[in-house]
């Protein structure tokens, strides 16, 4: 299948799940992220997940990450939308988030942070491949932005669904995961 058509597939295949059995699935995915070993990990980038799209909770995989890495510096994407780019903007305690009219929670303000500096990356994705290739939204935003981090960082999904065999009709640019997270499995690439 090419992207288009696995956008519309995952999309409803997210909404067709009851509330009751994602909280239950993104436990179970928070379970597979304890495996890891986050030494070394310093800073992430993780992103609010957007309700209307049944996103898995990523606010309960990186308050995990900020208990077990209490020095752990968070940074979320911001987005423009007139370019299809994004920046990350550190946040902390007092940060105050906009929702925008894409749907989208972001700082309202905050530091910017060098994609080179990140460690991990939290990277939405409808689904992907047994490559780390993605499915996401459709305009680009984290592959423009993952071209600038550094070699070494690790981005990770989370995904309800294990990775489809192909996705027929990769592009140049995309950047793939290094690990999807599902409820059942860790998959590496």
């Amino acid at each position: 299948m090419t992207k288009k058509e696995f956008r519309h597939t995952y999309k409803q295949k997210r909404l067709d799940i009851s509330s009751k059995e994602k909280l239950k699935l993104d436990d179970l995915m928070l379970l597979q992220l304890q495996t890891f070993n986050f030494e070394g990990v310093k800073t992430l980038l993780t992103y609010w997940p957007m309700a209307n799209m049944a996103e898995p909770n990523t606010l309960l995989f990186s308050s995990y990450l900020r208990h077990f890495v209490p020095e752990l510096q968070i940074a979320y994407p911001v987005s423009n939308f007139s370019d299809n780019t994004m920046k990350a903007i550190l946040t902390d305690e007092d940060t105050i988030y906009t929702t925008n009219s894409f749907g989208v929670t972001e700082p309202k303000e905050g530091n910017l942070i060098n994609p080179i500096e990140l460690d991990l990356v939290f990277v939405p994705n409808l689904i992907c491949d047994k490559q780390g290739f993605r499915v996401g939204y459709g305009k680009g935003f984290y592959d423009k932005y993952l071209s600038q981090c550094s070699e070494d960082v690790t981005l990770m999904g989370f995904n309800y669904f294990a990775p489809v065999e192909i996705i027929i009709d990769k592009d140049d640019f995309d950047i793939p995961l290094n690990y999807c997270i599902t409820p059942d499995d860790v998959f590496e690439f």
